[in-house]
């Protein structure tokens, strides 16, 4: 297995005199050291406001963060460069869709269908707009493995849904959703497929032409960008239509004192001076992941999750949620051990440098299907090897015995 660590220059540092086994990237990844140049570069040659001078700085300022939405176009396989719109996050974009899509195109009795395994940032929103236009809000149910079951969508569907919006990969189970079987149901009845990407766009090849979603997504801190930048894709003719999210400086065409006029995609959607060290960066951390290739990053993460599950599963007392076949499992694994509370597994893996989320990972309507009020989640990257699961083993036997004891 080939290793990527010696481009990430925080996996040399030590946590509790432990060297760092940094198992978190589905809450945030560490960024390679090309990603940190960039934002450095741009900061100490680069640094100036974009799309308003005429002067050098300016110039080169707006043709790196032009640049680094055509990267982006070309990562997730977008027919068009306009349908690339900056935001601060996954948490965002949804926002704005829910905010500016959906009073424009959903009314009293209209239908929004998603999944019990969504993150938050895919759940309140919605409500909210569910509340302000009375709509309604519907649940997919899941199986005893915790994929999405596809005949329950098909029951749920009907000329009342407008919108279906769920996740690619799920941040707890970490299974992936069947998005073409989805999208197919889904414009059958007419609704408008939403995906959010926070979670597959780092971890697999996407193709939002093929996948044939409406809008898409993603982060940059969770594919080795930095964070406060994320990612709207959206079909043209449906963007086209929506009123801008935000409003002020740059979307503007004209402005006069009663009334204003919007400019053009996609800048009618970045308001205001956007991130621009941000979107270098994602520039920066596309180019990396491109260079390694997303087959090889998927493949890795496949080997990884093959020897975790098998090391795993191999513990008395720890209870995997999702998928048993580590084919069937991808990016994070979500567990417990018995008797132990997953905040307590979490400080002692701590101790041994070993660093995992505990808690309901932004995902309480899941912890509530599935019994539970929290798990432990360990979650892989391409800097990840099989030593780290190895020291990941060690340290919630320690834990076991630990509580054992006392």
């Amino acid at each position: 297995m080939k290793t990527y660590k010696n481009d990430f220059d925080i996996l040399k540092t030590k946590v509790n005199d432990q060297p760092l086994t940094y198992l978190d990237s589905g809450a945030t990844s560490q960024k390679p050291r090309q990603v940190i140049e960039a934002l450095a570069d741009y900061y100490e040659h680069d640094n100036a406001n974009i799309h308003r001078g005429i002067y050098t700085l300016s110039q080169r300022a707006t043709d790196h963060y032009e640049a680094a939405r055509d990267k982006v176009q070309h990562f997730i396989h977008a027919a068009d460069r306009r349908s690339i719109i900056f935001t601060r996050s996954t948490t965002e974009s949804l926002n704005w869709l829910a905010q500016s899509y959906g009073p424009a195109n959903l009314k009293a009795g209209d239908e929004i269908l998603l999944t019990y395994m969504e993150h938050h940032s895919n759940i309140v929103p919605w409500q909210v707009l569910a509340q302000r236009v009375g709509a309604k809000l519907k649940y997919v149910a899941l199986d005893d493995q915790g994929f999405l079951d596809l005949d329950d969508l098909k029951r749920q569907l009907s000329d009342k849904t407008k919108l279906v919006t769920l996740t690619q990969l799920s941040n707890v189970l970490g299974v992936k959703t069947p998005v073409k079987e989805v999208v197919k149901a889904a414009h059958a009845v007419g609704a408008k497929v939403i995906l959010d990407g926070a979670q597959g766009a780092p971890h697999m090849p996407v193709d939002v032409t093929d996948l044939d979603v409406d809008f898409y997504a993603f982060s940059g801190h969770k594919m080795m960008g930095p964070t406060g930048i994320g990612v709207l894709y959206g079909r043209l003719e449906l963007l086209d239509q929506m009123p801008p999210a935000q409003y002020g400086g740059e979307m503007i065409e004209r402005v006069g004192l009663y009334e204003s006029t919007y400019t053009k995609l996609p800048e009618r959607f970045e308001a205001g001076t956007p991130n621009i060290a941000g979107a270098i960066g994602l520039g920066a951390a596309v180019d990396y992941l491109q260079s390694v290739g997303m087959e090889t990053v998927e493949a890795h993460e496949a080997e990884l999750m093959a020897y975790a599950m098998d090391k795993l599963q191999a513990i008395d007392g720890l209870t995997i949620y999702g998928p048993k076949d580590s084919k069937q499992h991808h990016a994070v694994i979500a567990f417990n051990l018995a008797g132990v509370h997953p905040h307590d597994v979490a400080t002692i893996l701590d101790q041994s440098g070993v660093e995992v989320r505990a808690g309901h990972h932004c995902a309480q309507p899941l912890m509530d299907y599935l019994g539970v009020t929290a798990t432990v989640r360990a979650s892989f990257y391409l800097y990840n090897d099989l030593a780290d699961i190895d020291r990941l083993v060690d340290a919630l036997k320690v834990a076991q015995e630990y509580f054992a004891y006392e």
